[in-house]
């Protein structure tokens, strides 16, 4: 029997959110809270992730208890054939990442090149990117049951120390052997200043700013801080920041209009291309969902762009708050619509003033 788990789950819930009809046939998923199972295209409100499984097979939904939904009727979907090839070649890389392109594209009935360009096109990145994101979480899970790291990377399928060092600050945002002891020996300086958005922390490591947020509550922001990095070395100093706060500010006040800050981010391929278009939106416009979903070449990530957005730990500097609704209706923003709202009145205002 085959329960989907493993990273695999991340591209099938996001197919679920989607409502991606392409994967219908290949999986389904099931809920634990109304014992029915559905295609990803169902149209049924989505559940909460905790209570979700994915199968493999209908058969395999059934056997575990779960009853087919009468709306979607997920027993009668017809698989697309390349698309299962592609969630098939997911799995294969889950088990060995070390296979080749050559192989993988064998495996799927398809030329490498027809491979590839499904492959990224439907799961968003490169078999190689794919297959290093494996690697690497497989090393996470060898330090944290104890494993040296030498021996760590090594048994994570990574061909030499070498491999995993060049990609640690993308995919770590500290060394392997920081990693390893959970952010221990990572210095974290960080201050907290009063603004009209109420109070804003702003963190950086020796490689860039990793944090900048919004709240009402002083202590809850430090232990937020606190929670992401819990094993760094964390201070407080406001003078070692002075100049950054300063910029931050003169930008928030309409001084300046472009804030351009050397980031330290954790952060998966997909999450790094959204917030990169999200830099390039000029002050005082803002861009929908959609429109940044369209640019990254696949319209119907518009929930996958929301996600990233929700993501981003540094307000201002990569700037979520320009992304809305199609039809200008102000959703979510991680330090709260209100927010949100300042600050578009506010870049608004301040393009047209210096329009004139």
């Amino acid at each position: 029997m085959t329960i989907i788990d493993g990273m695999e789950t991340e591209i099938l819930w996001r197919a679920v959110g989607d409502r991606d009809a392409r994967f219908d046939g290949t999986f389904v998923f099931a809920v634990a809270t109304t014992g029915i199972f559905c295609r990803p295209s169902c149209k049924a409100r989505r559940p909460k992730r905790e209570n979700v499984r994915f199968f493999a097979a209908t058969v395999e939904a059934e056997a575990c208890g779960y009853r087919p939904c009468l709306r979607c009727r997920p027993t009668a979907a017809d698989a697309d054939p390349v698309v299962t090839a592609i969630v098939t070649a997911i799995r294969e890389i889950e088990e060995f990442p070390e296979a080749s392109l050559d192989e993988l594209a064998s495996t799927a009935g398809l030329s490498s090149y027809h491979f590839q360009r499904k492959f990224k096109e439907i799961v968003g990145i490169s078999p190689k990117r794919y297959s290093e994101a494996i690697k690497m979480e497989r090393f996470k899970d060898e330090v944290r049951s104890g494993r040296d790291v030498t021996t760590a990377i090594y048994e994570a399928g990574f061909g030499s120390a070498r491999a995993i060092y060049e990609k640690a600050n993308e995919a770590l945002g500290m060394t392997p052997a920081a990693y390893k002891k959970g952010g221990k020996g990572v210095s974290i300086e960080f201050t907290t200043v009063e603004c009209d958005l109420g109070i804003m922390l702003v963190a950086r490591t020796k490689r860039g700013i990793c944090s900048v947020s919004f709240g009402d509550d002083r202590p809850d922001l430090i232990s937020s801080l606190g929670a992401e990095f819990p094993n760094a070395d964390i201070v407080e100093d406001s003078s070692g920041l002075e100049a950054i706060v300063r910029g931050i500010l003169d930008h928030l006040a309409g001084r300046s209009r472009r804030l351009v800050l050397p980031l330290d981010l954790q952060a998966t391929a997909f999450q790094l291309q959204v917030w990169e278009m999200l830099r390039k939106i000029p002050y005082g416009e803002t861009r929908s969902y959609a429109e940044i979903a369209e640019q990254i070449g696949d319209r119907r990530k518009v929930r996958a762009v929301a996600r990233a957005c929700a993501t981003n730990r540094v307000a201002l500097v990569i700037p979520c708050h320009r992304v809305v609704a199609s039809d200008g209706r102000l959703s979510g923003y991680r330090w709260g619509i209100e927010r949100k709202k300042k600050l578009l009145e506010r870049e608004s205002s301040g393009a047209k003033t210096s329009g004139r």
